[in-house]
């Protein structure tokens, strides 16, 4: 089993990776899961042109770093991505990753060419942290999820989300976040 896992947040070792740090060693503790992690902020990521290069070959024609990203998520049984919301949506990192996605969309709706599930069927989770606390933020960005994960053949994803937590570091104060993304990890790899 494959486990790919995006993080896209710009802080280091803020909220959001904090969680997913954890979501991993769920993981990896559980078990035999190689695990892939794209830092998305550290990378070489153009955003989607809508050029139509990926129309007819389901590739992207842009040259950059999603040429590391591309190749993983087919591999991958499970993915997870981290984003912190802004403005009521997910980073500006996870977004570009997700549109540079098209090439995927094309392959798979219009060559009708889908990411094969493998062995292990192909599940996702989406771990969300902000500091407002209404949750429109939450499904605004389970929206963009859900349509990243349909795409690349992940049929189904868990929400794992906190809210009214804004400063770097403060997840460290909720008293079951940590403990929740580990067990989502966990949970990810067993089912």
């Amino acid at each position: 089993m494959k486990t790919l896992a995006f993080l896209g947040s710009p802080r280091k070792d803020g909220n959001t990776e904090l969680l997913l740090k954890e979501a991993i060693r769920g993981v990896q503790e559980t078990s035999s899961s190689e695990v892939a992690l794209f830092k998305l902020n550290l990378m070489n990521l153009r955003p989607c042109q809508d050029c139509g290069g990926c129309d007819k070959t389901g590739e992207c024609i842009l040259e950059d770093d999603m040429s590391k990203i591309y190749p993983e998520i087919r591999a991958a049984d499970r993915i997870i991505l981290a984003s912190p919301i802004f403005f009521f949506g997910l980073s500006a990192q996870s977004k570009t990753m997700i549109d540079r996605c098209q090439s995927f969309w094309c392959e798979k709706y219009l060559l009708k060419k889908p990411i094969p599930p493998g062995g292990f069927g192909r599940k996702g989770l989406l771990i969300v942290v902000g500091g407002m606390k209404k949750p429109i933020g939450v499904e605004c960005g389970d929206a963009s999820a859900k349509a990243f994960f349909r795409t690349v053949s992940v049929s189904e994803h868990r929400v794992l989300s906190f809210l009214g937590v804004d400063a770097k570091g403060a997840i460290l104060g909720h008293p079951t976040a940590l403990k929740e993304a580990f067990q989502a990890g966990v949970d990810l790899v067993s089912a």
